[in-house]
Parts: structure tokens; C-alpha cells; sequence
């Protein structure tokens, strides 16, 4: 499993969450690189890295994906924009969306992550990485 550092943005998702998990895949499909590294927000490496930064996460399903990123914490749609900021492509042509105030962002993005086990369903268990890309995975 891979080691944290500061070189490497992490994404912190629910892992049980099969949008989420979907996200993952389209992530690691546009970063040739392996510039991001990857926990569920269940694993051990997950909750540490969140509560390193004085937050827990609440009981229950996550209700957010996080990304940490330069010793900075992001969540919701800051998140969502960090990562596409990463991406190749014309995927950081969306950080244009930075413009719009984070709470209209946020009521958005709050709005699909409520209905997301709806739409998409949710799995018992969390993802497990191939062996390819286990080295970007944390424990």
C-alpha cells in the first residue's frame, strides 16, 4: 500500500458507495501519472487523515469525498474541483467553476450526494484495489 506524503494529493471516498467507486476508476482512467493516492474514508488511513486535521467523520455513511491536497483539507464541490484541477484534459477548465460561491456549489452537490445510494446503489464492502494499483491505495 502506498505511503503518504505531501507530493501527492490524496482522495479520501466512501468506499461502499458505487459512485464513488466509479469516480475512483474515471480518476485513475485520467491520471497516467498516479498522481493521486486513494483511502476509503473507512479505512484506518482515511479517518487518521481526516482527523489530522481536527474533524471526524460522522457515524454511519460518509456523507463527503475530501481531498487533501498541499496540508490543506477540501470537501464537497472544493473537493470535486481540487481533483479536476489534477486531471488531464480539459478537466481543470472546471475550476472555473471557483467563480460561483461555494454555499451554491455546495447545496448542488449536497443534493446528488444525498440521492447517490439511490441512484447508484451502495456495495457491503469496500473497494479493493488491484494488484496494479495497489501502490496508490492507503491503508
Amino acid at each position: 500500500m502506498a505511503e503518504v506524503s505531501g507530493e501527492h494529493p490524496v482522495v479520501l471516498f466512501d468506499g461502499v458507495c458505487n459512485v464513488c467507486n466509479r469516480a475512483v476508476n474515471f480518476i485513475i482512467d485520467r491520471d497516467p501519472e498516479g498522481t493521486f493516492r486513494f483511502a476509503s474514508l473507512q479505512s484506518e488511513a482515511g479517518r487518521a487523515m481526516v482527523q489530522g486535521f481536527g474533524r471526524t467523520i460522522p457515524q454511519g455513511d460518509p456523507e463527503t469525498i475530501v481531498v487533501v491536497d498541499r496540508s490543506r483539507l477540501y470537501e464537497q464541490s472544493d473537493a470535486m474541483l481540487r481533483i479536476a484541477r489534477h486531471m488531464r484534459g480539459a478537466w481543470p477548465l472546471l475550476t472555473a467553476l471557483l467563480v460561483v460561491p461555494r454555499p451554491l456549489r455546495d447545496v448542488l452537490y449536497r443534493w446528488a450526494a444525498a440521492r447517490r445510494y439511490k441512484w447508484f446503489g451502495k456495495s457491503d464492502t469496500c473497494r479493493v484495489p488491484t494488484q496494479e494499483l495497489r501502490a496508490r491505495f492507503l491503508e
